[in-house]
């Protein structure tokens, strides 16, 4: 029991550092992880939320100034975090934009921020379809990936898949449901990808997903 709670903040780390250098994808325009593969993007419904959060913490940031202007020790930690909390809330919008599902030769790769990146390959595919839902109840062999409170595509697989959570447990996944923009053009690229004839391709086997 020890041993996962001394790898906690080494996993918390990671996961920041990889969201830090989301920003720099960000800013310098550029996408992590897309190659070759068709990218389709999920973090518009959620981009005007998270910039409205970023936004009260820099009123806050401005308000704590003005409060703590006398104290200037606690004004500097203050300061510093209310910093930080804004580079984390705009951190978490860029990782959704720069790391978008991916349609690969041979799988569909599924991601949500640095926290999950899921190759299911496409033989695994039962159906894909638009299904937009508000409300989602955590069940077993169930993977609910909302942006903004929603989901708008539901994937049944024919076999699990390995998914393993924030902190490295692993799970069998036979059904996900996801967010895209464009759930239709999304849904209709991957049912054209299944019934294309599909070459022997490494991604062919189910990979678990790994914090890009």
């Amino acid at each position: 029991m020890r041993a996962p709670l001394l790898r906690t903040p080494l996993i918390l780390a990671r996961y920041e550092l990889h969201m830090l250098l989301s920003l720099v994808l960000w800013v310098t325009r550029r996408r992590h992880g897309t190659g070759t593969g068709r990218a389709f993007g999920y973090a518009r419904g959620q981009g005007a939320m998270m910039f409205g959060f970023a936004f009260v913490c820099l009123v806050e940031t401005v308000t704590m100034s003005v409060l703590l202007k006398d104290l200037p020790v606690v004004h500097g930690v203050v300061f510093v975090l209310d910093v930080y909390t804004i580079v984390f809330v705009v951190g978490l919008h860029a990782a959704n934009v720069v790391r978008p599902h991916v349609l690969e030769p041979g799988a569909l790769r599924i991601r949500r921020g640095v926290h999950v990146d899921l190759r299911i390959p496409l033989e695994r595919i039962a159906s894909v379809r638009r299904e937009l839902r508000a409300t989602h109840e955590r069940k077993d062999g169930e993977l609910d990936l909302a942006m903004g409170a929603q989901t708008s595509v539901t994937l049944e697989l024919t076999d699990p898949v390995a998914h393993l959570t924030f902190l490295g447990r692993r799970r069998r996944i036979h059904l996900v449901r996801f967010h895209a923009d464009d759930p239709d053009v999304l849904v209709r690229a991957v049912t054209q990808a299944r019934s294309a004839p599909q070459l022997d391709h490494p991604l062919d086997h189910p990979v678990p997903d790994r914090p890009a």
